[in-house]
């Protein structure tokens, strides 16, 4: 359902949750995970601690969401690839799209994205619930590779394998954009990725 379609009550409750995100993420990404409370997340966000758990079952729900977001991005990019698009340039389009939009807008936009990706990569626990999720994606990616090339995702090892390797290069590509404090080009080093692996990715003997 595109903005168009929803209602007034639906787009201010999209409004407020995606408000509430920000604010909770940039005050986790600045302070650290485990010295937030939810309290100082309300605090921060103006809203009162009722309707943080209207959307949010805790903080680190905050992390899961974002992250679930991410993986509905990933996978309706690649529904709309054409479909005589080799897979490799298929998925690489695919898994850049949360790339791009780390760099998108600012220099500020960009600075606060990293410090998110940060926060994740550098916390235990959501670096836990990143590779979760990343295992979530690979299925629901390969279930759509097979639907795309004919191939049964339950039987075929293609599917799963092309699925998996392109999320490891794009787990690459993010850990070293944020290792380089965004010195890097985050699309710059998925190309390198997917130049390594693109060979397998697009070999005819499946």
């Amino acid at each position: 359902m595109t903005s168009d379609n929803l209602s007034l009550a639906e787009r201010k409750r999209l409004l407020v949750a995606t408000e509430l995100t920000e604010a909770a993420l940039q005050l986790l990404a600045r302070r650290g995970f485990d010295a937030v409370t939810v309290d100082e997340i309300v605090a921060e966000a103006g809203v009162s601690k009722r309707t943080f758990f209207r959307y949010f079952a805790s903080k680190e729900d905050v992390i899961v969401q974002f992250l679930s977001g991410m993986g509905t991005e990933i996978h309706a990019a690649l529904a709309e690839r054409p479909a005589d698009e080799p897979p490799s340039a298929s998925l690489r389009h695919a898994v850049a799209v949360p790339l791009a939009a780390c760099t998108l807008d600012t220099p500020e936009h960009a600075a606060r994205a990293l410090r998110v990706v940060q926060l994740i990569l550098r916390t235990p626990a959501l670096l836990g619930r990143l590779l979760e999720r990343q295992a979530e994606w690979r299925e629901t990616l390969a279930t759509e590779l097979a639907r795309r090339q004919g191939l049964d995702a339950a039987t075929d090892l293609y599917p799963r394998l092309a699925a998996g390797t392109a999320l490891v290069a794009f787990h690459t590509a993010l850990q070293r954009w944020a290792d380089s404090e965004a010195a890097e080009d985050p699309l710059l080093l998925l190309d390198r990725a997917f130049g390594v692996v693109r060979p397998a990715l697009d070999a005819q003997d499946r």
